[in-house]
């Protein structure tokens, strides 16, 4: 019976809730909002009246509204419709979750309220810290206020950088469900993340930004990590399939550095979008894209075999090739952590990878015990006989 009565106290509250932001003045963008307009201004730690205004998520009656203070100094508000839960806005460098941090807000039932920062550091609950991130909090002030059915999440935030565009991720927490005594987060309920124009206040979903970060990992990997090996393992093991061995080498090589190119064309596009700092990815990058078309430009100007001048073209081609593959797997294995791509990536790579190395020892030990072993002959015994005399 007492579950009974429980169950019917809960449900009567959430009828409750639901009438009151049914019936309630939700915030809006339109019209310099009432509910918004009504706030006391000492409540804000800043200025409302020069703050711009965008519906970022309207499932869940998201508004954010921001500022520029002054250099790299931006104020936000972000509104959301209360629903006894908490609400949070994180900023991510990728426009993934894991990597990001946020701010979090809540008042529950009895009217204690909280603003705290995460770290994502993972996906499951004890994997996002409480009074950690990277976020530089102005002053550390930040404020919470609820008008009505509204809720009011204020803070202002230092970047190191020019804000222009931003992936900024937007979470709810499940109803009548808060942080415990310890300020961990009950799991989010819905989820969304966006890429922001604060230029335009034009907010869209980041699939695109998604999309585009797999694709240009995944022509990276294959161009970079996958296609110029094979390459290099068919011009040192299969020489005696004579031409066919060139043109195969030639062919992986090639196909390769245009996926490669295609790849690095993504990554820049996908930089500016993010407006990231990823600087050194990139220049490794660069270094491998001018590595590669000097390779490409060595088919030729390849000298004759019998041309006194082969041997160094061989030098030149081979220590540049080695560089280039060097330089290729690291800046995988680099990009996939800048983009917190999770283990799977890593482990994917990494299974690929050695393959190649199992396949390359294997061929090596081939080659070794095919190639005929030189005998040093001992020559005669030169050394000088004595006579007996007696």
């Amino acid at each position: 019976m007492m579950k009974f009565e429980k169950w019917l106290v809960q449900r009567m509250v959430f009828i409750f809730t639901l009438l009151v932001i049914v019936n309630g003045q939700t915030d809006t963008c339109t019209g310099n909002s009432q509910v918004f307009s009504s706030l006391n201004a000492s409540a804000l730690p800043f200025d409302k009246s020069a703050l711009h205004c965008s519906s970022v998520w309207s499932s869940y009656n998201y508004v954010l509204r921001y500022s520029q203070n002054s250099t790299n100094i931006w104020s936000f508000v972000l509104s959301a419709t209360n629903r006894q839960s908490w609400i949070g806005i994180g900023f991510s460098s990728s426009g993934s979750m894991v990597g990001s941090s946020a701010i979090v807000g809540w008042v529950d039932q009895s009217g204690s309220g909280a603003v705290k920062q995460y770290y994502l550091g993972g996906q499951s609950t004890q994997a996002v810290n409480p009074d950690q991130g990277n976020l530089n909090i102005v002053n550390n002030y930040t404020t919470l206020i609820v008008e009505g059915s509204t809720i009011y999440l204020a803070f202002q935030l230092q970047f190191s950088t020019p804000l222009t565009v931003a992936n900024i991720l937007y979470a709810v927490g499940p109803q009548n469900s808060f942080p415990d005594s310890n300020y961990r987060l009950t799991e989010h309920q819905a989820k969304v993340a966006t890429v922001f124009d604060f230029s335009t206040g034009a907010s869209s979903q980041s699939s695109s930004t998604d999309n585009l970060r797999k694709s240009h990992g995944v022509l990276g990997l294959i161009g970079w990590g996958i296609l110029l090996p094979l390459g290099v393992i068919i011009a040192r093991h299969f020489r005696q399939w004579d031409p066919a061995w060139f043109y195969l080498h030639i062919g992986f090589q090639m196909a390769g550095f245009i996926l490669g190119i295609a790849g690095i064309s993504l990554g820049f596009k996908l930089s500016n979008r993010l407006s990231t700092d990823v600087d050194t990815h990139k220049a490794i990058g660069i270094i491998m894209l001018a590595i590669g078309a000097l390779q490409v430009a060595a088919l030729f100007i390849r000298p004759q075999k019998d041309s006194k001048i082969r041997k160094y073209w061989n030098w030149y081609h081979h220590w540049f090739g080695r560089i280039l593959l060097i330089l290729g797997i690291a800046n995988i294995f680099y990009g996939i952590d800048l983009a917190n791509a999770g283990s799977s990536w890593n482990i994917g790579y990494g299974i690929a990878l050695g393959l190649l190395a199992l396949s390359i020892l294997l061929l090596e030990i081939k080659l070794f015990l095919s190639t005929p072993q030189k005998t040093t002959k001992i020559p005669p015994s030169t050394s000088p006989t004595f006579d007996n005399h007696i």
